[in-house]
């Protein structure tokens, strides 16, 4: 642990204070969630760390909480986790991480009239994609970022569809912004837009577009396994903002690809993040994401209980790799790991289009993922990992997203009765 007398763990803290702590510190340890909205908040504070010439190093921590306390170096940040050893704590309540570490990063390269980075440490699209893969829509709660990267030509509001690729196809079947009929399999997509569609798979002309948008919102409409909330939720597939210069196509795209990339292959994540590129090797981690998520909610044992609607599904298992940045990054994922985030995924999407009751609880071996439409699951995340506990149990996340790790030995009779218990 630091001993930096101006850190401050206050997540509220003002933008201020905790950019003048970072600014003084001689090094820097970055702990990310593994999602897309804590990852674009690492990168967006490691950008301006490197903006101002502060030594960093980042890890993405499924849990947020699985970071190592043994060294003593450098000042301890957590992204999206409420970290108990943590010097600075970016995660306000109630609002991304990514964009508190937008304010604090726009402070951080202002500062003393320090030159910001080449690379762009306030980079708004790389904000906007962690607001959205936060669940949150940007119009909403980061407007002026909105309007500002509007105005500097970095997105545009278009019709279509927010997939990462121009091919429809792949972004369609590999999405996880949604669970339709044809989720999962490109051939599926394919007969789905076959009216208007053919050889090429790209939509070129705004009248496509809006083709392809419309039957993808009919399908989830006449999808007879998808609830009410499934017409809602798919809004956030339609019209997308294009980024032209973004590492992907859409900010809906982006998002989608930095929530798997966090999971899958968070080294390459930290470089997409830090703008090094690592494009190819981040979509070739988001349809394995999207193949593992989407097969497990179809082949998934359900079971409904009062208020609880409890999923079981293979979503297989994923290695890790380790790379960095140029030394600044590190990575180490295993089994568990990429398990705990496909679920995690999977209880999100179905929340959204499958569950008739207000919390999922998709379940593995000794983990858990918790969705809520308003409240609950961090209630139940903390239920888990308390009552079944373990030298290795936590849990981290929020009312409506959080996951759990405990005793694997359970009863998932046991399991599902503290999670009712926990959310009455």
């Amino acid at each position: 642990m630091s001993s930096q007398p101006d850190a401050t763990a206050d997540a509220n803290a003002p933008a201020e204070s905790v950019a003048a702590a970072l600014s003084s510190a001689a090094f820097v340890r970055i702990a990310a969630r593994a999602d897309g909205d804590a990852l674009a908040g690492a990168g967006l504070l490691a950008r301006g760390l490197r903006g101002v010439e502060v030594p960093f190093q980042v890890r993405v921590a499924p849990l947020g909480t699985d970071v190592s306390t043994a060294s003593t170096d450098g000042l301890l940040v957590a992204v999206g986790s409420d970290f108990p050893e943590a010097d600075v704590t970016i995660d306000a309540a109630g609002r991304p991480a990514s964009l508190r570490a937008h304010d604090v990063a726009t402070t951080l390269v202002g500062d003393s009239g320090r030159v910001p980075e080449p690379n762009g440490a306030v980079d708004p699209v790389l904000a906007l994609a962690g607001t959205v893969a936060s669940g949150e829509h940007p119009d909403s709660v980061a407007a002026s970022l909105v309007e500002a990267a509007t105005e500097s030509g970095s997105i545009e509001r278009r019709p279509g569809v927010a997939i990462p690729v121009d091919d429809v196809v792949d972004g369609l079947a590999h999405s996880t912004l949604v669970h339709a009929p044809f989720s999962g399999d490109e051939d599926a997509v394919r007969a789905e837009l076959s009216s208007v569609i053919e050889g090429d798979r790209v939509a070129r002309d705004e009248e496509t577009r809006r083709s392809i948008a419309s039957l993808v919102a009919l399908a989830i409409a006449g999808d007879d396994e998808s609830t009410p909330r499934g017409a809602t939720a798919v809004e956030r597939l339609l019209r997308p903002y294009e980024t032209p210069d973004g590492p992907v196509a859409t900010l809906g795209g982006f998002a989608d690809v930095l929530n798997a990339v966090a999971v899958e292959r968070p080294g390459v994540g930290v470089a997409l993040a830090l703008g090094h590129g690592g494009r190819s090797a981040a979509l070739d981690a988001w349809r394995t994401h999207a193949r593992a998520v989407h097969r497990a909610i179809g082949t998934a044992h359900t079971g409904r209980y009062d208020g609880v609607f409890v999923v079981r599904g293979d979503v297989g298992s994923g290695g890790g790799d380790v790379s960095g940045d140029g030394g600044d990054a590190e990575d180490d994922v295993d089994d568990e790991d990429a398990t705990l985030g496909r679920l995690r995924t999977a209880a999100g999407l179905v929340r959204d289009f499958r569950s008739p009751e207000p919390l999922v609880a998709a379940l593995g071996d000794g983990v858990a993922a918790l969705a809520a439409r308003e409240s609950g699951a961090g209630e139940a995340a903390a239920a888990l990992a308390t009552e079944f506990a373990t030298a290795t149990a936590a849990w981290s996340g929020g009312p409506t997203r959080a996951v759990a790790r405990f005793d694997p030995e359970t009863p998932e009779a046991d399991v599902i009765a503290a999670i009712r218990e926990a959310t009455r």
